[in-house]
């Protein structure tokens, strides 16, 4: 497999030097305990309970005298007690608090920084054009004011693909193009309203000497049908909903589920008439017992608000008899009812509380963040509780002795204990292996991968994406040959995705690597490089995934990026994907003094591997689209850096003139630039922010911005 290498030649900006930063003092994350995880296992049960005060507030101090746990109705005997704190509010931050026009860059998360996971599920199989309305607001308000810094946040809806869209994240431009896809689904079970409108229905035929009060079979028929068609969305959401739980199960600590939906019935008519539980409530059982061993709880709230199940302006009553309306209306509020309770079910059974009968959805979602504090208590099972043949189902019940205090906790657990710890399914065949890896919403790391898609245009071909993608050679297994050649066997599937959730485009290719002497020593140190391009057809929001098998070794790793392609179309000051490059002082000094012609640049792997030594110089470059030209034919553009660390400025570099000379293409500027990292910078994830202003531009448009996270290693520990 040939790695093609990246030759950048472009004009030097000048040289900034960021030394004085490594003195602004930054503070260490506190890391999550190993501790705060759900387990059940042969010879320690741990779950997590809340506890609040008749105010709703979280009680902190309970002694494990104060708490009683009762599995099968037998006391257990509670061996450990210890209180989880909830994330709370930080202080707001200087930089997001600016009034600029320039935006800030999101900060990505380390594992040691995450607080709280929070899927946010939307069941649009099953929400209603005005529960739709509704739930995009409360979405947008939580992004905008209740999502908190170190958040890790999805929002998935159960009836689109795999989908650009559905992966954690802390990055809002993500978050807002999914809020964006939250619309009605024409094929789901929802209709324009909660309720379906009362309607004469159409006369029927005496002849056909059908008992008073009896529906006819074409009714009969016609409800049977209603009922089949609401369990296959139920069921349909459900096993989505066990899908995110399982891939949940492999986070830390202990997860939060927000469903937004209009509910589901946990009932069916049985061949006598009688309501009774079915197939829907299986999947539900199932559902359970997966999020309880995963630790995972579920918060659902009534999209339909404070529903009314009265006569309303979509009604038609007008030819419909009394009894006819009453039974329309009854209807309405058993139907209220059943899919209440299914979305109560689930809530409870969890350990989780329903949010319902309010038209505030967002303070239903202030609520449940607001819960995220409890107490994690163990206690040892007796050896009757995984005994399959006595106890098919351990029925929990914990009883908290303070006064006007509520307790809340999952439901119980199967007594298959080798259930503990769920996972995806396994995949039978290779390809199987890279299709599971590559639909996850969680990122697979049994190879070390690290992916970089960059936005970029020319004038032949339009708009494209480009993703780099390094991969730890030492995670691979190679096979020794004759003559010391050593031979490793890839398998690569790569897929974009649009943001309706359905894939554009697709590579699926086998690679064999062989390499010997110093060439194979390189590749187990320092990893090697692939890349593939994909054409644009249109703009907006991508997903770019990538799995990758080791089919020697069987192990699997996947990466993914979010990446928006702006329409240039609209003639908007625009700037492409950054592309980096990392050389020593004397690389630096030698490459400037030829102009830098002639020399073997790095900058493709540098720019997919984002890694920085500090003591070095940081170059990078990137092109400007859609600059407005002045009289002369010339445009005047200004450009400035910003470097963040952990959302915290640390370089506001001066605003300078791009260098337009040797541009022969206005229409596709080039710019570069560098910096001098000081041998004194934190080590740690730092992000290079690039703002170009054109004063010729309106000035709704005369600002673009872009950034880029990259990694500084080998400085000064904290």
């Amino acid at each position: 497999m040939k790695l093609h290498a990246l030759i950048i030649v472009v004009a030097l900006a000048a040289l900034c030097r960021t030394d004085a930063v490594s003195q602004i003092p930054l503070q260490s994350p506190t890391p999550i305990s190993d501790t705060d995880v759900v387990k059940i296992s042969t010879n320690l049960i741990q779950l997590d309970i809340t506890v609040t005060d008749k105010n709703g507030k979280p009680v902190k101090d309970l002694k494990p005298s104060e708490i009683e746990i009762f599995e099968n109705g037998e006391k257990q005997r509670i061996t450990s007690l210890t209180y989880i704190a909830g994330a709370a509010q930080p202080p707001p931050s200087l930089i997001a608090n600016e009034k600029t026009k320039e935006p800030v860059p999101q900060v990505v998360l380390r594992p040691e920084q995450i607080r709280r996971t929070i899927a946010i599920v939307v069941d649009d199989l099953s929400l209603s054009f005005e529960s739709s309305y509704q739930t995009q607001r409360a979405l947008r308000k939580f992004v905008d004011e209740q999502m908190q810094d170190g958040d890790l946040v999805a929002i998935i809806r159960t009836g689109a693909g795999i989908g650009a869209l559905q992966q954690f994240t802390s990055d809002k431009r993500i978050l807002y193009a999914a809020i964006e896809k939250v619309k009605w689904n024409p094929l789901g079970s929802g209709g324009i309203s909660a309720f379906a409108p009362i309607e004469p229905t159409p006369p029927q035929n005496d002849e056909a000497g059908e008992e008073p009060g009896v529906s006819p079979p074409a009714t009969a028929a016609a409800q049977s049908l209603d009922d089949f068609r609401s369990q296959v969305f139920a069921t349909g959401t459900l096993g989505a909903l066990k899908y995110i739980v399982t891939g949940m199960s492999e986070l830390p600590g202990r997860k939060s589920v927000i469903m937004f939906s209009d509910g589901f019935t946990m009932y069916e008519d049985g061949e006598k008439g009688l309501r009774e539980y079915g197939r829907v409530m299986e999947f539900l059982q199932q559902l359970v017992d997966t999020a309880n061993r995963s630790s995972v709880v579920f918060y659902t709230v009534d999209a339909r608000g404070l529903a009314y199940t009265g006569l309303t302006a979509a009604d038609a009553p007008s030819n419909v008899s009394g009894q006819a309306l009453s039974n329309s209306i009854s209807g309405r509020n058993e139907l209220l009812r059943d899919t209440q309770d299914g979305l109560g079910y689930l809530a409870h059974e969890t350990g989780g509380m329903d949010i319902k009968n309010t038209n505030d959805l967002s303070d239903g979602v202030r609520r449940v963040l607001a819960d995220q504090s409890y107490y994690l208590v163990a206690y040892e099972p007796d050896t009757d509780t995984f005994d399959p043949a006595k106890r098919k189902f351990n029925q929990l019940s914990i009883k908290v002795s303070r006064p006007n205090t509520n307790v809340r906790y999952r439901s119980g657990f199967f007594n298959n204990a080798s259930k503990a710890a769920p996972r995806a399914p396994a995949a039978t065949t290779p390809l199987g292996e890279l299709e599971l890896a590559l639909v996850s919403p969680f990122a697979v790391s049994g190879i070390g991968l690290r992916l970089n898609a960059l936005f970029g245009t020319d004038t032949k071909n339009g708009p494209f994406v480009r993703s780099l993608l390094h991969i730890d050679g030492s995670d691979l297994k190679f096979t020794d040959g004759p003559d010391g050649v050593h031979r490793a066997v890839i398998d690569v599937l790569a897929m974009s995705f649009g943001d309706n959730g359905q894939p554009v485009d697709q590579i699926a290719k086998s690679y064999t690597l062989t390499a010997k002497g110093d060439g194979y020593k390189k590749i187990i140190a320092d990893g090697f490089l692939y890349h593939f391009a994909f054409p644009v057809k249109k703009p907006g929001a991508y997903q770019y995934r990538v799995a990758i098998r080791d089919a020697q070794g069987g192990k699997v790793g996947s990466a993914s990026q979010f990446i928006e392609v702006p329409n240039l179309k609209k003639r908007r000051l625009t700037i492409s994907s950054v592309i980096l490059e990392n050389l020593t002082e004397a690389e630096w000094q030698r490459s400037a003094e030829t102009g830098f012609q002639n020399y073997q640049s790095n900058s493709m792997t540098d720019t997919a591997v984002r890694r920085v030594k500090a003591g070095t110089i940081l170059r990078y470059g990137y092109e400007i689209y859609n600059a407005k030209l002045a009289a002369s034919g010339q445009p005047n553009l200004m450009a400035r850096v910003r470097i963040f660390r952990d959302g915290k400025l640390v370089l506001d570099g001066k605003q300078t003139p791009v260098d337009l000379k040797k541009q022969t293409d206005t229409a596709h500027i080039k710019a570069v630039g560098a910096l001098s990292i000081g041998s004194q910078m934190l080590p740690g994830d730092y992000i290079l922010q690039i703002i170009v202003t054109d004063p010729l531009a309106g000035r709704k448009n005369e600002i673009a911005t872009q950034f880029v996270q990259f990694e500084i290693t080998g400085g000064l520990e904290k």
